[in-house]
């Protein structure tokens, strides 16, 4: 049995108590209240560092009573390990506070396997200080050990190579986090670098975990970072080779021009090139700048949907590959009934129209028959105000907006006309320029009326150019106000009658 010390329970706890212990202590309480105010995992270090320091105190008491019952060595033993761990905890917590609070303050942000690494140099050499102070020759440790430390680096080989990868990578700035990557078939967007991995978080909310020596050694695209914030999005689309391709690539690109489509660069424009003849097709591609990396597919089905309507407008349709393939033609009666049902359809979208109340059925027939299908997408600018262009709109279905441009910077919203109602008739009944710019607010199907469809119209009926001049001046009163005040009733609507009149040479001249 050993004998009890002489010392008293008190005093033997005092000399297992280093003296720097408590300074140390206090430093490290700073320094941990410190990252709890301004890290959000603050509070997850503060937890850790009380339990950490706890097992010091454990350990320091354990000596304290190893030391009064007389056992000096494992007194010692303890002392050493409480006094190791209180250097490890004060390393770690002094290394997080100058990493996550001081350097970020001085607007450093330095990458965070440099932290790791550096604190793991920091625990070795303390580890090596505390050797070296308990009398081991580390230079004879450093010899004796150089065969065990082959044969660990041949044995960790992939750590080592993840470990020099990461530190590669974070080196050449060839990856940073928030950098959107596509390895293989993984896309996403770098979350975290560290000594062994780097993981990615893809547009599904996935953590991936990629290890740094296989970044190392695949292809890696980066798509997007802070410095190229924009990534080139391809379209793909195919129509029949008997059209035009100049027109198609006219009417995309002005389409896309024209709309206000969020996320898609104004800077530069979209465009449209014609890439290839396959299958009696011709397949074309609209490419893009889409600003934001994270919304790629909703962006590329809102300009799919701006293409369609545009060559739904222009009636161009979708191609499918040419196939000789027998079919059985349909009869001409049921044709026939497709034909009256859809002239009935136009007739009473027309008949429900003010403008045209005044037409007779016979009228109203001939009209529909020679409108023009015209759909189009959310943020399709449908006219321009200034534009030139002797054609009215039916609105079918949808909402559109009805903008005044007061300058190149400035517009003011006039309203939003709902489905039922007719725009852009000023420019076809007078011949002058678009007073208004109108926008769809959603989706919108729309017939189009030309002059020379109305022209025949109007030139059996000459008193129409009165009755239509009427309802003009009413529907002229709310944009005249906003850009000149409330005029002269009857003066506008003389003005108007005699641009009909001029515009459809209803005068003889």
């Amino acid at each position: 049995m050993p004998d009890v010390s002489p010392l008293s329970f008190g005093d033997a706890l005092l000399a297992s108590w280093h003296a720097d212990f408590a300074n140390a202590l206090i430093l490290i309480a700073i320094s941990v209240l410190l990252l709890a105010k301004f890290r959000a995992e603050g509070w997850g270090i503060l937890k850790n560092s009380l339990i950490f320091a706890s097992l010091c105190l454990v350990l320091g008491v354990a000596g304290g009573v190893c030391r009064f019952l007389g056992l000096e060595l494992p007194a010692r033993v303890l002392d050493e390990m409480a006094v190791v761990l209180v250097g490890v905890l004060a390393l770690r917590v002094f290394g997080l506070t100058l990493f996550r609070v001081g350097l970020p303050l001085i607007r450093i942000t330095p990458p965070r396997i440099l932290e790791d690494l550096i604190l793991v140099f920091a625990y070795i050499a303390w580890g090596m200080v505390r050797m070296s102070q308990a009398g081991v020759n580390l230079s004879g440790l450093v010899t004796t050990s150089a065969v065990i430390t082959g044969i660990i680096a041949f044995s960790m080989q992939e750590t080592l190579g993840n470990i020099l990868g990461g530190i590669a990578l974070q080196l050449d700035n060839s990856l940073s986090i928030g950098d959107w990557i596509k390895v293989d078939d993984l896309s996403g967007q770098v979350a975290e670098v560290h000594w062994r991995h780097t993981a990615v978080r893809t547009r599904n909310g996935e953590i991936v975990v990629l290890p740094n020596s296989l970044l190392m050694k695949a292809k890696v695209t980066i798509t997007g970072s802070d410095d190229v914030p924009q990534w080139r999005r391809w379209v793909w689309f195919s129509l029949s080779n008997r059209i035009p391709p100049q027109h198609v690539i006219d009417a995309v690109e002005r389409s896309l021009a024209d709309a206000e489509i969020p996320l898609v660069s104004r800077q530069p424009l979209p465009n449209c090139v014609l890439m290839d003849f396959k299958d009696g097709l011709a397949q074309y591609a609209v490419r893009y700048w889409l600003t934001d990396a994270r919304i790629d597919d909703p962006t590329d089905s809102t300009v799919r949907v701006h293409i369609f309507t545009a060559l739904q407008r222009h009636g161009f349709v979708i191609g499918t590959p040419v196939m000789d393939v027998n079919m059985t033609a349909e009869s001409a009666e049921l044709e026939e009934r497709r034909r009256n049902a859809d002239l009935m359809m136009r007739v009473h979208a027309l008949r429900g129209m003010e403008l045209f109340s005044t037409l007779e059925d016979e009228e109203l027939k001939h009209l529909a028959n020679t409108l023009t299908w015209a759909p189009f997408a959310k943020g399709d600018v449908i006219t321009r105000q200034g534009a030139v262009a002797h054609w009215l709109y039916v609105l079918v279905s949808g909402e559109v907006d009805i903008w005044y441009e007061v300058n190149e910077h400035e517009r003011r919203f006039l309203t939003t006309l709902p489905a039922g109602r007719v725009f852009g008739e000023m420019g076809m009944l007078t011949g002058e320029p678009r007073r208004a710019t109108v926008i769809a607010r959603s989706e919108v199907e729309c017939y189009r009326i030309d002059k020379p469809s109305f022209e025949s119209i109007i030139r059996s009926r000459p008193e129409l150019a009165e009755e239509l001049a009427k309802i003009l001046t009413e529907r002229n009163q709310q944009l005249v106000a906003v850009k000149e005040g409330a005029g002269n009733h009857a003066q506008h609507q003389a003005k108007i009658l005699d641009g009909i009149r001029r515009f459809f040479r209803l005068d003889g001249k």
